[in-house]
């Protein structure tokens, strides 16, 4: 079962995976930093100085902080669009261009008539050999 797991851990895809989740971890600290701490204050600025953790109202003895989710939301889109933009920057790095197909140039009228002729002096040949 060690051996198993050994041979489990060295594979590429797990370590790529772990080293994908622990950048992922750290690039969402950075964006949460930027939203919480740049972003949402002047976003409370422009919409009349609200801060949206503050924002809730209470139902019976339950307090409702929907100013946490509105923040949240606004976090997960910042995280999407900063992710969205991190890849596309990435496959343009990384995107080979493709060969382009040699274009055949067309051919002249007078070898195609050649061609349609031999195809029907083929044909007429075959239907020839067929009768007898």
């Amino acid at each position: 079962m060690i051996k198993e797991f050994k041979k489990f851990i060295a594979r590429g895809n797990v370590i790529d995976l772990a080293v994908g989740v622990i950048i992922g971890g750290a690039f969402g600290k950075i964006v949460t930093s930027i939203v919480n701490d740049i972003l949402m204050p002047l976003i409370g600025v422009v919409i009349g100085g609200i801060d949206f953790t503050g924002l809730s109202f209470t139902i019976g003895e339950a307090k409702i902080t929907y100013g946490n989710f509105i923040q949240n939301v606004i976090d997960f889109l910042i995280v999407a669009f900063c992710i969205f933009i991190l890849v596309k920057i990435v496959n343009k790095i990384t995107h080979k261009e493709e060969p382009k197909e040699e274009e055949i140039p067309p051919k002249p009228a007078d070898i195609v008539l050649l061609e349609e002729i031999r195809d029907l002096l083929k044909e007429k040949t075959e239907d020839t050999i067929d009768e007898e």
